[in-house]
């Protein structure tokens, strides 16, 4: 491991406060690895055997069943996957793969356990972690219940505008996965991508412009119990 991850690693939530002693001997057990773009990395049934961070690069969880399969979500440096499977010692809901190159640090699940149990601040830290993942799954859970394909759409636009800091941005994401994590196919994203464009939405291959985000608002009429943030 690069002795330059180690801070952004730190700094992470779920490790910032935990003893500097149980830190270092976490990263001691822990090591990186590259992997190719489209690489399966974990796959669902399986032992959790690790908590990934994913330092460089882009990993999606998804899910099979029968011959289908959905987007869950997409992790971005610096972000873990997938710590309730870890800290319950129980077998992956989901598997994950490479959307491109990534760098992927490994830390033994046994070793996060066992640091779990005798350090609070840690274990404090993994409660809240665990109840944020909790309360985003509830939100987009009831995203999708709730809201139409439109709505959704318009929502997950002012969301990444939101986090870009800007009203116009990269998706970042190849459209058949925002597809599949929004709970449509990639026809209907096209579809309402286009159906928005007299809402104040410009879409021109991966490049976003809202150009008139005032219009957008009341067709995703924001809600901080549907949206966030906390």
């Amino acid at each position: 491991m690069r002795p330059s991850d180690l801070p952004e690693i730190r700094h992470l939530p779920l490790f910032r406060d935990m003893l500097q002693a149980n830190f270092e001997q976490l990263m001691q057990g822990a090591y990186a690895q590259s992997f190719p773009e489209g690489l399966m990395l974990i796959r669902q049934g399986d032992p959790a055997d690790f908590l990934h961070i994913v330092v460089e690069g882009m990993v999606e969880l998804f899910a099979e069943w029968k011959g289908r399969s959905a987007s869950m979500t997409v992790v971005q440096p610096v972000g873990t996957f997938i710590l309730a499977a870890c800290i319950r010692d129980a077998p992956y809901l989901m598997s994950a793969r490479t959307l491109e190159r990534s760098r992927i640090i490994m830390i033994p699940a046994s070793d996060l356990r066992a640091v779990f149990r005798r350090d609070v601040e840690f274990a404090v830290s993994t409660i809240n972690e665990l109840a944020t993942c909790y309360r985003a799954v509830v939100r987009h859970a009831k995203g999708l219940k709730l809201r139409d394909s439109r709505e959704r759409v318009a929502a997950y636009l002012l969301k990444r505008a939101a986090q870009a800091g800007q009203a116009e941005f990269d998706l970042g994401i190849e459209k058949r996965v925002i597809a599949s994590m929004l709970g449509m196919t990639p026809e209907n994203l096209s579809r309402a991508l286009k159906s928005l464009a007299e809402d104040g939405v410009r879409v021109q291959g991966q490049r976003v412009t809202l150009w008139d985000r005032a219009r957008l608002l009341p067709v995703a009429q924001p809600d901080p119990l549907l949206d966030g943030p906390g």
